[in-house]
């Protein structure tokens, strides 16, 4: 699998994304087969766990000013299935979402400690600023900056942000991804972004790559291009979208999520995937 960096960190292009570990209602079965596929994804070779204190979520628009219910339980089931966590393995978390709508700047260094605790890390990998409504994200970036020289954070991120954002960020301090929606079918505002961010040796992890305009709802976006082009390689819609993101440039890196071991599978196998250009240009 090819490799991309996430500042001095290589990882494994396609990664693991935790929000999809587990379902409203579930039940102490579920957290054991969360905690095995976890395991499963790094005997895999998954050296790029993305989650957040509010992962899993579920899509629920009435539920507060997030539009999101949390489950509070990723870090928790991370640290259970992967502690002592092996060299190598990258998670990646973020801050900024509260269940009281986005977080104060003052609030910050209390939801970094809590993912350590959780995590049961002494310092944490990446951490992104998980953006909503700032006009600027200098004051909240600049707290992060803070940590990250006392030693609490490697490297920082920024997610769900504009371009001036990255500018603002930048201006503080060394920012090496931007996670921002982003799939053949949605997001495309982000294609100049995503581009400045490759320029830039900035990586790009795209979130609903997979379930595009579906967005928290989960499942693969219907596309009918998608579907003709994967029966032409005997492979799945997902795959495509997954092989289609990854050809936007090799700073790209996926972060699909699953519960099923069998879309694990699915979702790693996408990284041998090659589309014609003919074809890139089909479904995109």
């Amino acid at each position: 699998m090819d490799k991309g960096v996430l500042g001095d960190l290589k990882v494994n292009r396609v990664g693991f994304g935790a929000k999809r570990l587990l379902r409203a209602g579930f039940t102490a079965a579920d957290r054991e087969g969360a905690v095995r596929l976890l395991r499963r994804a790094v005997e895999l070779g998954v050296d790029h766990i993305d989650t957040a204190a509010f992962y899993p979520s579920v899509a629920n628009k009435a539920e507060g000013p997030t539009g999101f219910t949390s489950l509070d339980v990723a870090n928790e089931l991370i640290r259970e299935a992967l502690a002592p966590y092996d060299d190598g393995l990258v998670v990646a978390t973020k801050v900024g979402p509260t269940e009281h709508g986005m977080a104060r700047p003052d609030q910050l260094r209390g939801l970094v400690e809590a993912d350590l605790r959780a995590l049961g890390r002494d310092r944490l990998d990446l951490v992104y600023l998980r953006q909503s409504g700032l006009e600027s994200v200098a004051e909240h970036f600049g707290v992060l900056a803070e940590l990250r020289e006392a030693g609490l954070i490697r490297h920082l991120g920024l997610s769900s942000i504009r371009p001036e954002h990255l500018v603002q960020a930048q201006e503080i301090a060394p920012v090496v991804a931007v996670s921002n929606r982003y799939a053949l079918d949605f997001g495309r505002v982000n294609d100049d972004l995503v581009d400045s961010c490759g320029a830039a040796g900035i990586a790009f992890v795209p979130f609903f790559a997979l379930t595009g305009e579906g967005r928290e709802a989960g499942g693969v976006a219907a596309h009918d291009r998608v579907s003709e082009v994967a029966r032409a390689h005997g492979a799945t819609p997902a795959q495509v979208r997954l092989a289609w993101a990854l050809s936007r440039g090799p700073h790209v890196l996926v972060i699909p999520g699953t519960s099923s071991e069998a879309h694990l599978l699915e979702n790693l196998a996408a990284a041998d995937l090659e589309l014609t250009p003919e074809e890139l240009a089909r479904v995109g």
